[in-house]
């Protein structure tokens, strides 16, 4: 006859079983394909640093400025990965005030190139709340279109989704930065097509915009904007003037042919011939220097990031991570095709960044606070105890 033994569970037992819980389902590939990208990132702030003529380790170089932002990323990922995501909805309100706050301050007190109010200095960093503005408007977006499931083929439903965006969109717009302001819409568009909101009125609410363009073209948008546009349209019209990037870029691109030049070689690189390389054209340098082959590299990785995104939206018990993936997910793909897009010639030059690659601490923090939120979603779907 069998002897049934009672012991009590050890706290190291419970701890055990409640840390593996969590780690099974922390997404390792989402954080691993971030990471490569990161990586990337960092890559090209080293050849962007060894051409500008600098020591890549020197202090204030790209390369360690961008090792600096990505420690502090990695910092942030982990944090917000172990905050719980659901004190998100409970503040959704005081985090859009805080949104709408940050943007308000950078007008007052921020600084710029030509007159712009974009960046705004954090003891010895800068820091542009234009980025971290897109994550909040995730999260405040999230919880208004998660409450909302099943009345979101409504037009007054959809309505108080886009007015939610419209004061953010304003006050960006108004720094001016239309990359950013761009961004906004697309977060808007992507979230309320997942949400299942009726394709209807997706397609109708924006046509009703038409009829505005002449006005928004005379009257809001700024003349260096209106240049850009027109040299997308005609760039052999002022090739030394404000068709230069888009001349030197698409130049740059081309000449990165099937395997590239190699990193550190690229032409105009070498020439510093290319504006603000390290930011919004750093695809051209690296299409430059690591050809078709690294642009296949480049895609699939993005690709396998979004899909990772997806999947953690679709598994999600709450509506909330749901639709936080999914605007995450816009975010990261709007800005990928429009950056791109840029570098090769066929859309307008925005300033728009190429996320984890172009060189800025704002735009990795922020990427950084998304995917930790998602992976805080990730966790908590074990219901595993802290």
């Amino acid at each position: 006859m069998g002897v049934i033994r009672a012991e009590p569970a050890r706290v190291t037992d419970w701890a055990a079983r409640s840390v593996g819980a969590v780690w099974r389902a922390f997404d390792v590939q989402l954080a691993t394909y971030a990471a490569l990208l990161a990586a990337i990132g960092l890559v090209m702030a080293y050849t962007n640093s060894v051409e500008s003529g600098s020591t890549p380790l020197d202090a204030g170089t790209t390369f360690t400025r961008g090792l600096m932002w990505a420690g502090i990323a990695v910092v942030v990922f982990v944090a917000t990965t172990l905050f719980d995501y659901r004190w998100l909805k409970t503040l959704a309100w005081p985090i859009y005030a805080l949104q709408l706050g940050l943007l308000v301050l950078t007008l007052a007190i921020g600084d710029g190139v030509g007159g712009a109010a974009r960046w705004i200095a954090v003891g010895p960093f800068t820091f542009q709340f234009s980025e971290l503005a897109k994550i909040l408007m995730i999260v405040v977006l999230a919880n208004y279109l998660g409450a909302r499931q099943g009345r979101l083929r409504s037009l007054p439903s959809i309505l108080g989704a886009c007015l939610l965006v419209v004061p953010p969109f304003i006050l960006v717009m108004l720094q001016p930065d239309l990359g950013s302001s761009l961004v906004l819409l697309a977060i808007l568009v992507g979230m309320l097509f997942m949400s299942g909101a009726s394709l209807f009125w997706l397609f109708a609410i924006p046509a009703t915009i038409l009829p505005m363009l002449p006005l928004i073209w005379t009257y809001v948008l700024r003349d260096y904007q209106k240049q850009r546009i027109t040299a997308f349209l005609n760039p052999a019209t002022d090739t030394q003037g404000a068709g230069y990037q888009l001349n030197q870029s698409v130049m740059a691109v081309g000449s990165g042919g099937p395997f590239g030049k190699g990193l550190t070689n690229g032409t105009q690189n070498q020439a510093s011939l290319l504006p603000v390389q390290e930011s919004d054209f750093v695809g051209a340098i690296y299409l430059e220097e690591l050809g078709f082959i690294g642009a296949m590299i480049l895609l699939i990785l993005f690709g396998a990031l979004l899909w990772r995104l997806l999947v953690a939206g679709w598994r999600s018990k709450d509506p909330f991570g749901m639709m936080f993936a999914s605007g995450l997910a816009s975010m990261i793909l709007f800005q990928l095709v429009v950056n791109l897009g840029m570098v090769i010639g066929i859309m307008p030059i925005t300033g728009i960044p190429l996320p984890f690659i172009s060189h800025g601490g704002a735009s990795l923090i922020s990427l950084a606070v998304g995917l930790g939120i998602v992976q805080s979603i990730n966790i908590r779907q074990t219901r595993a105890e802290w």
